[in-house]
């Protein structure tokens, strides 16, 4: 971490490490695997690092739970690396080629982004997640945590260095900077360094680093998440699916936020919610679905909803229920709340799932299964970036093909233009 903080000066060692560093796929994969041992060797020192944040967070706030670390999630951290370093390297595939009448061979591959800045709130496994993804993929990392993450963030980036150091790396190329306000500052106005910035966190950060950047942003939108129960529905898996959907992990952005539901299904309510109340998940409701759940659901956490809890990112062990007459209704609740990130329907249905899929605006679109697997290693790609709900250059969870760009190379053997 650097304190006494020049900027440009931090900056340009970035730069410089991205010029000079040029790393074969056997030295990057042994780095990756180097820094997953040596997670797993300092998982001792990482826990008491962290705790120092978690003293200092009330447990009751939503990102206590993104925040902590526990041996088992080091391990998942540790694992993720691993098969990011067993994947195939993204870079210097061969897109399209083509031969042009005037002789000139012209080929277009991927290249790597350049130097990737990522802005994050409490969650500290993006520090390992970001260094091994944009390592792998021939990137630049510069990265700024929060404040209620400072030393769990500071130990995970002197393991890394740790690691770089050993392997005579050059340690610009991961680095992070302070937790202050100043540090994002100079990041949006870090024009001609940083190539790409990705904010992670709330809707709030999203938003500010959106309107204030002067590098050119990726958004890794906030997640606020449906799931429609259709007239034609399995009960069984809507249960299930509605359950694993909310209370899985209630702090992450794929966790599910309002069911909605078809009228002619609302006794399945019962069902439904039984778990849910098990599980103390507190519920805002329509009228409908209260006068099914009255009597039948923990009555301090059960509440006739307001319009502001539809199009709420709970975040917490709370979700909103709607009612729907008709498909065309829920997908019009969808399109009103939705941020774009997962949707869901439960149907048995061929054309409802069809029109599901194919008129529904979002990054991810399931049928009959829970949007808990919104996420870059259930998808395949090893890790995350982010989960992006925008749609130029990326769109969904960004994995390491998501962190190239390309370019073209052009051969000839004298040609001139006419």
């Amino acid at each position: 971490m650097i304190k006494e903080m020049n900027y440009t000066a931090c900056f340009e060692n970035a730069l410089s490490a991205a010029r000079k560093t040029n790393l074969t796929p056997a030295v990057i994969n042994q780095v990756l695997e180097d820094v997953a041992d040596a997670a797993i060797a300092q998982t001792g020192f990482l826990l008491e690092e962290n705790k120092k944040d978690l003293d200092q967070m009330d447990p009751a706030n939503p990102n206590y739970d993104r925040l902590k670390l526990t041996t088992a999630r080091i391990q998942d951290i540790a694992r993720d690396i691993l098969n990011i370093a067993r994947m195939e390297s993204p870079l210097g595939h061969v897109l399209s080629e083509r031969t042009m009448p005037n002789g000139l061979h012209i080929s277009k591959i991927s290249v790597a982004l350049g130097i990737v800045g990522v802005i994050y709130e409490a969650r500290p496994n993006v520090t390992f997640d970001v260094f091994a993804l944009c390592f792998k993929s021939g990137n630049i990392c510069i990265l700024k945590g929060g404040s209620d993450a400072s030393h769990s963030n500071l130990a995970i980036i002197s393991i890394i260095h740790q690691v770089l150091s050993k392997h005579n790396i050059d340690i610009h190329v991961a680095t992070l900077l302070p937790f202050e306000r100043e540090a994002a500052e100079a990041m949006f106005n870090a024009v001609g360094y940083i190539d790409v910035l990705i904010p992670r966190g709330s809707q709030g950060l999203i938003n500010h680093v959106r309107q204030h950047s002067k590098v050119p942003v990726i958004e890794t939108g906030a997640g606020i998440v449906h799931t429609y129960f259709d007239e034609s529905g399995d009960a069984k898996k809507a249960t299930d699916i509605i359950f694993n959907a909310k209370t899985r992990r209630v702090s992450v952005c794929n966790a599910l936020d309002c069911l909605i539901i078809h009228s002619a299904r609302l006794q399945d309510l019962l069902q439904i919610a039984a778990p849910l109340g098990e599980a103390q998940v507190e519920l805002f409701v329509d009228e409908p679905a209260y006068k099914i759940l009255e009597g039948n659901y923990p009555s301090n956490i059960l509440h006739r909803s307001t319009p502001e809890h539809y199009g709420t990112e709970f975040l917490s062990m709370k979700m909103a229920i709607k009612t729907v007459d008709t498909f065309e209704q829920a997908l019009n609740h969808i399109a009103a709340h939705s941020s774009k990130h997962s949707e869901a329907i439960i149907s048995e249905d061929s054309t409802n799932i069809e029109a599901f899929l194919n008129r529904v605006d979002a990054a991810a679109v399931y049928v009959n299964a829970s949007t808990a697997f919104t996420d870059g290693a259930e998808f395949g790609l090893g890790a995350e970036i982010g989960i992006s709900t925008q749609k130029l250059h990326a769109r969904g969870p960004m994995g390491l093909q998501e962190l190239t760009s390309y370019k073209w190379l052009v051969k000839g053997n004298g040609q001139v233009r006419k």
